[in-house]
Formats: C-alpha cells, structure tokens, sequence
C-alpha cells in the first residue's frame, strides 16, 4: 500500500511565495507528493491583500487568477506530472494555511525577507501560520544580495 504525502504552500504573489511554491513543487516530485496551493483572500472594503478589488467577487476571481498564474508559470519548468491543486480560500492567511495545515504532511511558506527583525523577516503571516500549523513547516527564505544564489529552507516543527 503506498500513501500519497500532501504538501500544502502558500501563495500571495510575493517572490518569497513563488519560491516557496516551486521549492514545494520540487520536493512533492522527489518525495512522490501532491501539492496544494492555498491563497487566501477577504474583502472588507479596504484595498488589502494579495490582489485590488472594489467589492468580495472582484477579490476572489483576482485571487483566483493569481493563483492559476503562478501555478501555470511553473510548467514549462517542472511540467503537469506533478499534481497540484489550487484552493483560493475566504479568510485570515495563517488562520486559512493552519487549517489548511490539518491535512497535510508538510506546510511551505516564503520569507519576505524585508529586514533582520524576526518579524520582519519572516513576515507576519508566516510567523502566525507557524504557530497555527499542525504539521511541520518549511519557511523558505528570499535570499538577500550577498546570499541570492542560496535556496535552503529553514524548517519549523
């Protein structure tokens, strides 16, 4: 009996997401795994979040879009043999990706990498997914200048 492992990643358009994402896609085809890519989007009014919107369907199908570009973005690369499946959820991102983390064997986060704070670095969504998760977590970073050839992550458990 084989059992399928589930990596789930967050995506919101960054390029520590983009890393994460690919770096997610890359070890679900060494470890035999599905990928699942999770954005998550909400709509209060306020311009926030990963997309512009004036209103909660604008927020949604932007989102949606997002999420579909950066996941055809990586085909010419990697190819379709690689199952990964889109989710474009309506809440908090960490509270949406600790669900999300419920069913999976692996979360994938990327750094944003703004600065040396432990904040800054790993960004608040990452920092609360962390503690939200309920499986281990890998946090890729976004190298900075003197570091930008290097892709190790960082992993949390």
């Amino acid at each position: 009996m084989t059992t399928r492992h589930l990596i789930v990643v967050g995506v919101d358009g960054s390029e520590g997401s983009r890393r994460a994402l690919e770096w997610a896609v890359r070890e679900a085809g060494e470890r035999g795994s599905a990928v699942q890519a999770v954005i998550a989007w909400s709509w209060d009014g306020v311009e926030f979040g990963p997309v512009l919107a004036l209103n909660p369907q604008q927020a949604k199908e932007g989102a949606t879009k997002l999420l579909d570009d950066e996941i055809k973005a990586l085909l010419p690369k990697y190819g379709s043999h690689i199952p990964v499946a889109a989710e474009v959820i309506e809440g908090e991102p960490a509270a949406v990706l600790g669900a999300c983390s419920r069913s999976a064997d692996l979360l994938v986060l990327g750094s944003h990498g703004h600065g040396a704070v432990r904040h800054t670095v790993l960004g608040s969504v990452s920092e609360k997914a962390i503690r939200k998760a309920a499986c281990p977590v890998v946090v890729i970073p976004v190298p900075s200048q003197e570091h930008a050839g290097e892709t190790e992550p960082v992993l949390r458990q």
